[in-house]
């Protein structure tokens, strides 16, 4: 039982510690960018194992961020994002529902079910920032209470600031100033509505929709989003 009570004891103090980690971390990104992601190291070593490393990334603050671009992301990922507290409970549950009846089909069809999430940006965020892209228990619980220190330590203008500059948007290409750049040759600034939705559209698959330039979804589905954009409220 001492054993026991010894190791729980040292799992308890390493938790902590790490939590405390991720504190001063986040805390820290209040004044300071962070210069890169878990997620794009990891995209940085899978590109260098290939064989080649095509990166390009620039920050740009988010007042030279345009407008539309910022609503057109929030309309296509988080349409509730300045109103939740990090986690939009009620689209959770949607994405739950959607997905077991997407099971049941798949099962019945011998087929893979296509799974939707339900991630605030917020949740994309503290995921690309600190973890890995395994989907355990775990991981999702260190994704939530990272969510909440994200929510409660920056303020929205800055979750969304960095989110943009780091979100990646195509093979080796990160944040909106390189997405600009890459499918436009313009900046970040001068996007208008239909590019901004346009990019906004690619965000769940980017590396796919960047070898379909003319699919018939992403031209319906930047539609869509154009027509969801003016009733967007930003932060």
């Amino acid at each position: 039982m001492k054993l026991f009570a010894r190791c729980l004891g040292l799992f308890v103090l390493a938790f902590v510690a790490l939590q405390l980690y991720f504190v001063g971390r986040i805390a820290f990104m209040v004044v300071v960018n962070p210069e890169s992601t878990s997620f794009q190291r990891s995209e940085a070593w899978r590109l260098l194992e290939g064989g080649t490393l095509r990166w390009s990334q620039r920050w740009v603050g988010y007042v030279q961020l345009s407008e539309h671009l910022k609503r057109a992301v929030l309309a296509s990922e988080d349409d509730s994002f300045s109103n939740h507290d990090g986690v939009d409970w009620e689209a959770l549950e949607k994405a739950w529902e959607k997905n077991a009846k997407a099971e049941q089909r798949a099962a019945r069809k011998h087929t893979a079910a296509k799974i939707v999430g339900g991630s605030t940006i917020t949740q994309q965020l503290a995921k690309n920032l600190f973890l890995s892209g395994e989907r355990t228990l775990l991981r999702k619980g260190q994704e939530l209470v990272l969510t909440l220190l994200l929510e409660q330590l920056l303020s929205k203008q800055r979750i969304l600031e960095i989110y943009l500059n780091s979100v990646e948007w195509g093979e080796g290409v990160f944040g909106a100033e390189a997405a600009a750049q890459h499918y436009f040759r313009k900046s970040a600034a001068q996007l208008n509505a239909w590019e901004s939705a346009r990019l906004a559209v690619m965000l769940p698959r980017p590396r796919y929709f960047e070898k379909l330039p003319n699919s018939g979804y992403l031209a319906n589905r930047t539609g869509i989003i154009l027509s969801r954009m003016t009733n967007t409220q930003l932060p």
